[in-house]
């Protein structure tokens, strides 16, 4: 699927992307893109846990299975990982925020699963605006997160009826 999103007025910047499985060899760009926007948006990580996750995400990326969106060039500009119908990851390159991709990768999920849930960090403003803007509600809340660090999650669910 190739697609072109529309602008604002003024903006004359034209992206076209297509979405395609990984594969190992985007290992390294995909663990860059998760870099760059964790260090964007995950300010509130203490310097060591950020070094941990990090560890953790290099030896997890090459067996995943993401979805990229990838420019003509075939170049990752953002990825999203999906467990049945719960998002597991959502990264967008930060030079590429703002221009759509995450909302199609989304929209993708979203035209797959009835109901799809999320995970959010209650300190990532960002990204709970944007899941938020999607439709997806507020459903539960825990004070740790999945590897039992003290970052706070926001479970959030988007149904069907609600797009």
């Amino acid at each position: 699927m190739i697609w072109t999103p529309s602008h604002e007025a003024g903006d004359l910047k034209t992206l076209s992307f297509t979405v395609r499985p990984s594969s190992p060899s985007d290992t390294d760009r995909l663990v860059d893109i998760w870099r760059g926007a964790v260090d964007a948006t995950h300010d509130f990580l203490d310097p060591g846990d950020r070094q941990a996750i990090e560890t953790e995400v290099r030896a997890f990326f090459p067996t995943a299975n993401f979805q990229v969106a990838v420019d003509s060039q075939d170049v990752p500009l953002g990825f999203m990982l999906l467990n049945d119908a719960h998002l597991e990851a959502l990264f967008i390159s930060p030079d590429r925020r703002g221009q759509g991709i995450g909302k199609l990768l989304m929209q993708r999920a979203m035209g797959a699963h009835e109901v799809l849930t999320v995970d959010v960090n209650e300190q990532n403003v960002h990204a709970l605006g944007f899941y938020e803007r999607l439709g997806f509600e507020i459903t539960g809340r825990s004070s740790i997160d999945g590897q039992g660090r003290s970052y706070p999650l926001l479970h959030m669910q988007l149904a069907s009826h609600h797009r």
